[in-house]
Formats: structure tokens, C-alpha cells, sequence
């Protein structure tokens, strides 16, 4: 089926989830949406989240999407569900179920921890998913709020982002780790820093390369795979600046334009 598919996010972290999909599936065609107007939705409502994931995903299917993939972890908590039930034919992945089953199919003992902004980590989705499957695992985690503006600044590979890291880390309950999710889509970027961190092997595990994978096994069981790529991708964002545009290229990698779209007005 040779139609595109949709992505989206709180605003532009998204777009490590949409590299990795590109790079997995070069024969697709993505459009991805950033809802630069609301972010973060960290600090929003369930109800708010919700709504702003059906008005996105209805943009998205207007444009003949074929399935449609929640580029964020806050997202993914609050509006998956409701999604489903909204939009009963389309398929629709989250970030939050594929890197849940990756780590249950790697360990069945051990602790896990959980690296995510307020509002994920507010949600406790990641433990209870977890531990509901194997309750012989332990799963610590902790808000880390500076990580995303920060990167969005370009501030990693530097010292500052080295500082602000290493204190999160340093959280008491990671002494003992097996692995570590990088459970917000703006981590990617700082993973090699993450695993630089531990003086001992910790699985550092990037949802973005989790979420590529199973997107390309769900469009091969479903027969909804694409054999050619029709078009160019598209990325739209709601709130257009000139800083988007430029920090895209860190997410993305290479140039790429985006349009801005009022989906609200």
C-alpha cells in the first residue's frame, strides 16, 4: 500500500523516531506533525493531551495516512487508548508498548530504569506495563526536565550537557541497573553520553530504534508495506519558528523543510 505514514509528537524530539523509521524502511513515505504550539505536553492535561492527539491524528489520516505512529512518550500514555477507539481502522502505534516488549524479551530479572520527562514518569506507565508482565523486575525511575530544552538548545556533547546529565544519573536507585530506557524521543541524541556515564555495561536502550523496528513488522503482518516511495516527506509543525527549522536538522539529520500548519484555527 503505497501510502504514507503518519507521526507525530508534542513538537520535534518526534523526528528521532521518524530518522530511524526512514532509515528502516526506506520505501516509505512519512509526514510527520509537531505540535510546536502546545509543547510541552509534559505539563498538560490528560484531557488537553487527548484532544490535541485526535485533532492531529484526523490531520494526519486527511492526508491518506496509513497508519499512524505516537512520536511521544506523554502522548503515548494519555491518548493511546482513546485513539484506538477513535480511529478503529487505522493502525496506531505508541512509543511506550514496542520498548516495553523489548525489554521484557531481554530480561527477566533485574531493574530497569526509566529516564523521562514529568509528566511520563507522573503517569507511572513504564513500571506498571513492566512489572504487570514480570513482577520479578524492579523498576526505578526519575524525572529529568532540563534534558529536553536543553537538547533542543543543542546543548549535549559539552560540558554542560555532561554536568546536568551525570546528576540525574547519579540517582541513587541506578546504582545497580541492567538497563536504562531512554523513555522521551529527544535522549537519542544523547545516548552516547548516557552510556559514557556508567563505568560498567548497562543496555541503554533507544526507543527510537525499538519503535522503527516494530513499525516495519506491523506494515509486513498487516500487507501494508510499501514497495516504492511516492513523494517526498512532509513535516508540519503548528507553531512555526525560525529555531524549529534549525534544531530539526540535530533530530533529522541533513536539512529538511518545515511547513507550518494551523490545524487549530
Amino acid at each position: 500500500m503505497n501510502k504514507p505514514i503518519g507521526i507525530f509528537d508534542s513538537g520535534i524530539g518526534g523526528l528521532t523516531v521518524a530518522k530511524a523509521i526512514a532509515e528502516s524502511l526506506p520505501n516509505e513515505t512519512i509526514i510527520y506533525f509537531g505540535d510546536t504550539a502546545h509543547l510541552p505536553y509534559g505539563d498538560k492535561s490528560k484531557e488537553s493531551i487527548i484532544g490535541y492527539s485526535k485533532r492531529i491524528t484526523s490531520f494526519l489520516l486527511s492526508k491518506e495516512c496509513k497508519a499512524i505512529v505516537i512520536a511521544c512518550n506523554t502522548a503515548s500514555a494519555h491518548a493511546y487508548a482513546d485513539l484506538k477507539i477513535e480511529f478503529p481502522n487505522v493502525p496506531i502505534i505508541n512509543v511506550i508498548d514496542p520498548t516495553v516488549d523489548y525489554c521484557l524479551s531481554k530480561y527477566q530479572t533485574g531493574k530497569i530504569g526509566i529516564i523521562a520527562t514529568r509528566g511520563t514518569i507522573k503517569s507511572r506507565i513504564y513500571p506498571r506495563k513492566i512489572t504487570k508482565k514480570n513482577p520479578n523486575l524492579e523498576v526505578p525511575q526519575a524525572a529529568t526536565p532540563l534534558l529536553a530544552p536543553m537538547i533542543e538548545e543543542g546543548f549535549f556533547n559539552n560540558n554542560i550537557s555532561k554536568t546536568i546529565i551525570n546528576s540525574y544519573l547519579s540517582n541513587k536507585s541506578f546504582d545497580d541497573i541492567n538497563a536504562l530506557i531512554l523513555a522521551c524521543t529527544h535522549y537519542p541524541l544523547i545516548k552516547k553520553e548516557v552510556i559514557a556515564f556508567f563505568k560498567r555495561p548497562v543496555d541503554v536502550i533507544d526507543s527510537a530504534s525499538v519503535v522503527a523496528e516494530y513499525t516495519k513488522k506491523m506494515l509486513t503482518d498487516l500487507k501494508i508495506q510499501s514497495d516504492k516511495k511516492i513523494g517526498e516527506n512532509l513535516f508540519y509543525i503548528s507553531d512555526y519558528t525560525e529555531s524549529f527549522e534549525e534544531t530539526s536538522k540535530l533530530f533529522f539529520g541533513g536539512t529538511i523543510v518545515l511547513k507550518e500548519e494551523r490545524i487549530w484555527d
